[in-house]
């Protein structure tokens, strides 16, 4: 498990696709935010869900728990792993009980030293919609530079959304950490 303050990351458990499924992806407003497409539901094969450790070379998905009692509090991932440019993108979701207690910013922290530590990346990215103060509050927290706004990029529920692209580099992250 890599744990960095108030969170742990570890491999999906079977015990975990109840809960993801019906607290976050059966969420049809939260599910069409975080996903970047329109909702679906999930089925149980959904690579979202993966906890057969058989997940690809382009996707690392993590439970996220309370490292102290392994209460399961979110999702995690590492995705689009691009090996040859050595780049990622980051993506978190947190349980609506766990939202607004500080995890956000240590599971970005934990995914951040996972990419660079551990499969040697050069740079992590993450694409937010502009009102997720909480993402973008965590993503800075951890070093990451705005980049830019793809403006009305996003067609959430009715309506076209900004979107703000964040970076971070090894070196940068290394930096500080």
């Amino acid at each position: 498990m890599l744990i960095r303050g108030k969170v742990g990351l570890r491999a999906r458990e079977e015990d975990d696709v109840a809960t993801l499924r019906a607290e976050l992806y059966n969420d049809v407003v939260n599910s069409a935010r975080a996903e970047g497409g329109p909702w679906r539901p999930v089925s149980a094969k959904d690579p979202r869900l993966e906890t057969d450790g058989q997940s690809d070379e382009t996707h690392v998905p993590f439970s996220v728990v309370e490292p102290e009692n392994g209460t399961l509090i979110g999702s995690a991932n590492l995705w689009g792993i691009d090996t040859h440019n050595r780049f990622a993108h980051i993506g978190v979701g947190l349980l609506p009980s766990c939202r607004g207690k500080g995890y956000g910013t240590d599971v970005v922290a934990a995914l951040c030293h996972y990419g660079f530590t551990v499969r040697g990346l050069h740079r992590l990215q993450i694409e937010t919609l502009a009102d997720n103060t909480p993402m973008l509050r965590a993503a800075e927290h951890n070093g990451f530079t705005r980049e830019g706004v793809l403006r009305d990029s996003a067609w959430v529920m009715g309506e076209f959304l900004d979107e703000v692209v964040l970076g971070l580099l090894a070196r940068e992250w290394n930096q500080t950490h």
